[in-house]
């Protein structure tokens, strides 16, 4: 088992530990990290459901609505494609949100995130992002940061002091080549 899936199940038992019934979102960019997530959980004694892009629409629906269900003995985890779940879908039963891996865009792990902090939550929402250190994921972040920044410059409110900088066209091709 990875260092990644191993600190993954800490957390997961962890929240267990403060509240059984809380629920909780795994996003991943691989289906496989998802299927392989799957046996280690149960092991563990967690109920999980799966939500990707080999589903069709009527599936996906389905593991949604079960996903949605309280009380006892209902899934407590899903297992989700990033991009699967990024847009069009109401996740606001759980509050618990892990990313597993970076995206380089950093609006489609904002997309899924959105999936669970939206309106008509009623728990506070923890976002954990498990990053491998001294790896590309630190490299990502990076790139996520900068393409932030240079978006935000290009197409944001700018201050007073903001102003003093025009945004030129290497500023622009720089934020299209991240």
């Amino acid at each position: 088992m990875s260092s990644k899936v191993s600190a993954l199940l800490k957390l997961l038992i962890a929240s267990r530990g403060q509240n059984p019934l809380t629920k909780s979102v795994v996003f991943s960019q691989f289906r496989k990290m998802l299927i392989y997530l799957e046996e280690p959980l149960k092991a563990a004694g967690f109920k999980t459901l799966r939500l990707d892009g080999s589903m069709n629409a009527n599936k996906r629906a389905q593991v949604i609505k079960e996903f949605g269900v309280t009380g006892q003995d209902v899934p407590t985890i899903l297992l989700a494609s990033l991009k699967a779940s990024g847009t069009g879908i109401n996740l606001t039963a759980a509050s618990r949100v892990y990313l597993l891996e970076p995206w380089w865009n950093p609006g489609v792990e904002e997309q899924a995130m959105d999936r669970v902090h939206r309106i008509g939550q009623k728990e506070d929402v923890k976002i954990i992002r498990l990053i491998a250190r001294n790896s590309i994921e630190e490299r990502i972040l990076e790139l996520q940061e900068k393409k932030k920044k240079l978006a935000k410059e290009a197409f944001g409110r700018r201050t007073a002091k903001d102003r003093r900088r025009d945004i030129g066209v290497d500023d622009l091709l720089g934020l299209m080549s991240l």
